[in-house]
């Protein structure tokens, strides 16, 4: 006969927790952003064509985009972040939401835009460099 496994009371309660702080980085991190949205996304596009994994024809074009994306990121429900960020969750073990969802901004979207010409290097490279931004401009998220 299977032996029935219950979480007893104390592990249920630690393991609400360690969600729940999970939940309430997340929440930060995206609330943080607003704060700084301008040198951050300013940051990110330099950052971007610098490394040449951007090529545009146009920077500033490139900042607003990020911009944009980065303000859309403070006013929709976290299934559409989830929902966006979903094929890049495995680039690393604990990803920032904020570096993922401008990562993926960047792959999926940035690459239609009239001002973009190709996006270069891996999305480890470019989820990277996106994040060494966000840190900078996010100390509490490291």
């Amino acid at each position: 006969m299977a032996k029935v496994f219950r979480l007893h009371t104390r592990e249920s309660t630690i393991l609400s927790k360690i969600e729940s702080s999970k939940e309430q980085a997340r929440r930060q991190a995206i609330k943080g952003v607003k704060d700084c949205i301008e040198p951050l996304s300013n940051a990110i596009a330099m950052k971007l064509v610098e490394n040449n994994l951007v090529e545009t024809t146009n920077k500033n074009g490139l900042e607003e985009q990020i911009l944009k994306c980065l303000d859309k990121l403070n006013h929709i429900d976290e299934f559409e972040v989830d929902y966006q960020t979903a094929p890049f969750r495995n680039l690393t073990q604990h990803p920032n939401i904020v570096s993922l969802y401008v990562t993926a901004f960047v792959i999926e979207k940035l690459i239609d835009n009239k001002d973009v010409v190709d996006i270069f290097g891996s999305d480890e490279e470019i989820y990277f460099c996106i994040n060494r931004q966000v840190l900078k401009h996010l100390p509490d998220q490291a």
